[in-house]
């Protein structure tokens, strides 16, 4: 899908319109428009790109590697982004095919009997009950979709024994990915301690989205979990210009954040563009909804330098051509 680029109000110098919207727990936020703020021009490698005036940001595009925007390499809390993490190591060490369900995992007793006291603490939840069997699918649909904080440490328990375990693996992992500025400290991301940068959770991004499973669910808008039946999508930008994911996250901690995934035709060729900006301001209403404003526009900034680039390579090509000679 080729990212739609005559909506971008500003891309190189001007402003971007950030929005902003009250949301509930129980329903995605939709942005509207709010106050236009300034950007922030930085020359990369595919020229100025505006950047969003608030928080840290970075972009990452397939074959070019990683833009780093404002504060792109600064650790900072990431909250529910930490699940990009989670779902990536439940797939690696439980790999699921186009479709299939995966092992059961089932809900025990103290897991189901702390959803009261975790409700009152106001985490994000889905309601479970003991001896309740849900896929591996199912559970990561609950993660990564309403974001649910007791799937991830569910899925931790069933998959290391325990969230200290599934924590080192998290970090190992980190590593491995080239992600040295990150420090996980639990695998819901709801700890304020667990701090990325958006330059590393771009890598992990664009990682998670060779997984196929993973980039499957992370498209999906609504899915039916057991017991918590229809569980909607924090990420209310699917299908718009391309965005196929990725997760959302937000608390008074780390602000707004977001972590996309789009799509884009570019030289022949469907060009993956991965942006991250975290940070963003407002209430707990607004932060969610401005965070996915700033991806959105930055989404769209990125794209557009990507068809100025690839038009001045076919404009290059082109030029560099002789006409052949007619016969007579």
């Amino acid at each position: 899908m080729a990212v739609g680029l005559a909506a971008v109000t500003a891309a190189i110098t001007g402003t971007l319109v950030y929005q902003s919207a009250s949301s509930s727990a129980t329903s995605p936020p939709r942005p509207e428009t709010a106050r236009p703020g300034p950007v922030t021009p930085r020359n990369g490698l595919l020229g100025t790109i505006a950047w969003p005036a608030s928080g840290v940001s970075a972009a990452g595009i397939s074959g070019i590697g990683v833009l780093p925007g404002p504060g792109a390499s600064r650790p900072v809390p990431i909250a529910s982004v930490a699940k990009v993490m989670t779902a990536y190591i439940i797939l690696r060490d439980h790999p699921l095919g186009a479709g299939e369900p995966g092992p059961a995992i089932v809900v025990r007793p103290g897991e189901a009997a702390a959803y009261p006291a975790q409700a009152r603490n106001g985490d994000s939840l889905v309601p479970v009950t003991a001896g309740e069997q849900l896929t591996e699918r199912q559970a990561l649909e609950a993660l990564l979709l309403p974001s649910a904080d007791n799937m991830a440490w569910i899925l931790a328990r069933w998959d290391a024994g325990g969230q200290a375990a599934f924590t080192a693996q998290m970090n190992t992992t980190a590593r491995w990915l080239g992600m040295t500025d990150t420090h996980y400290t639990d695998p819901s991301g709801l700890s304020a301690s667990t701090t990325s940068t958006a330059a590393d959770q771009v890598r992990l991004g664009k990682a998670a989205m060779r997984e196929p499973a993973l980039a499957q669910i992370v498209a999906l808008r609504s899915a039916v979990i057991p017991v918590a039946g229809v569980v909607r999508n924090y990420n209310t930008l699917l299908g718009q210009d391309g965005i196929t994911g990725l997760k959302t996250g937000s608390d008074t901690a780390a602000g707004g954040c977001i972590l996309l995934a789009a799509w884009q035709h570019a030289r022949g060729h469907h060009t993956l563009i991965v942006a991250a900006t975290f940070g963003q301001p407002g209430t707990m209403a607004t932060m969610l909804p401005t965070a996915l404003q700033a991806g959105h526009q930055l989404v769209l900034a990125v794209g557009r330098a990507l068809a100025r680039q690839s038009a001045q390579h076919i404009s290059g090509k082109n030029a560099g051509k002789h006409p052949r000679a007619g016969r007579h």
